[in-house]
């Protein structure tokens, strides 16, 4: 079997980046279009392609995560906690507070200081807002290594049995942790199988389009055909997402099945796409994409309240705040890095770093 490695070697990371781009274009969209919906009272046509690609969107992005992980997983513990857990603890915690400073004083007007302090506390257990992402990824990167010894098929097959399950506890971490762990395994697990997908259907590309001709369709339907009654149980709405479709793709065994041929979709498209000029954009976006990730709410929240006074529909306005929410930390990352201000947004500091043989810092982007 081909390892990750022969895999770099070989120039076929490419694709990493284009995959990346389009999952957090998915994912600010989520948040842009249903942040307008639930402001307008209604839905537009970007809903659509919200809930399209609603099985696949996280799934792929903690797939991706993992991928490079059996690269550095065997480094000496602290090195690999400075790494994968305090840079991701110093991110959540900065950009945590820098939220709660622009949401505070509504929150202080409805709950009063010590309501909001006590919210703030609370955010360090139960994860905050859109940072869920950056919350459970050291999370996923320290179950990794407790369990890299085990059987690859056993924790896999524990890590399915998770997300097949209808858990749902009431605390966001341990049900995301259920419902997502298992593509950043599988991410993690399975790299070298899916660099080799990656090259196939680079090699292939008419075969990768009749792949995704008839895996899309699917997914649609899946989506946007109601769950029958007596099956309503069974449906567990993903979190933070409202306006759900309760479609067949939430059902046991159908989501996770779907979450895989999602995250291998995106793969096959990102192989396609990722050495065409016009896709440079994508990749940049792509190996940026925690920056954005991090950032793109207060642009997002500006353009909203400014967009929704013109008038224009509900699915364009989703539109133009899902391109300011991406646009405006570009803008950001750019300003910083023209006039050296404001690096501690992006680029962990030397006294957050622990590891202290190794006292180079580390740009947001390098630690993907």
């Amino acid at each position: 079997m081909q390892s990750v490695d022969q895999a770099i070697d070989a120039g076929r990371v490419g694709w990493v980046d284009a995959a990346k781009g389009i999952c957090i274009i998915f994912v600010v969209m989520m948040h842009a279009t249903l942040g307008v919906g639930i402001a307008m009272g209604g839905q537009g046509w970007l809903h659509t392609v919200v809930e399209f690609a609603r099985p696949f969107r996280m799934p792929d992005f903690f797939l991706i995560s993992g991928l490079f992980l059996g690269l550095v997983i065997d480094r000496p513990w602290m090195r690999y906690l400075d790494r994968k857990v305090v840079h991701f603890a110093y991110f959540y915690v900065l950009w945590l507070t820098i939220q709660f400073a622009f949401k505070a004083p509504g929150m202080a007007m409805e709950d009063g200081v010590a309501g909001t302090i006590q919210h703030y506390l609370i955010s360090f257990v139960e994860p905050f807002g859109t940072l869920w992402f950056i919350y459970i990824l050291p999370i996923f990167f320290l179950a990794t290594r407790l369990v890299k010894s085990l059987p690859v098929v056993l924790v896999f097959a524990a890590a399915a049995a998770l997300e097949i399950l209808p858990i749902e506890t009431g605390w966001m971490l341990a049900d995301e942790f259920a419902s997502r762990y298992v593509y950043f395994f599988a991410g993690y697990a399975f790299a070298a199988n899916i660099f080799r997908i990656a090259a196939w259907l680079k090699a292939r590309p008419l075969a990768a389009l009749a792949i995704f001709a008839i895996w899309a369709p699917i997914n649609g339907w899946l989506v946007f055909t109601h769950t029958p009654p007596h099956l309503m149980h069974l449906v567990t709405a993903e979190l933070g997402e409202t306006g759900a479709t309760n479609g067949l793709s939430e059902l046991p065994f159908i989501s996770l099945v779907l979450g895989l041929a999602g995250a291998l979709a995106v793969v096959a498209v990102a192989a396609l796409i990722a050495e065409r000029p016009w896709s440079r954009l994508l990749s940049w976006l792509g190996a940026h994409s925690i920056v954005i990730y991090l950032a793109f709410f207060l642009p997002m929240a500006i353009s909203r309240a400014v967009l929704m006074r013109t008038g224009l529909d509900i699915g364009t306005v989703s539109a133009l705040v899902t391109v300011a929410g991406i646009a405006g930390p570009v803008v950001l990352y750019g300003l910083i890095q023209w006039t050296g201000y404001g690096r501690f947004l992006f680029e962990r500091p030397d006294w957050a770093i622990i590891d202290r043989p190794q006292r180079a810092k580390e740009t947001v982007i390098a630690a993907e």
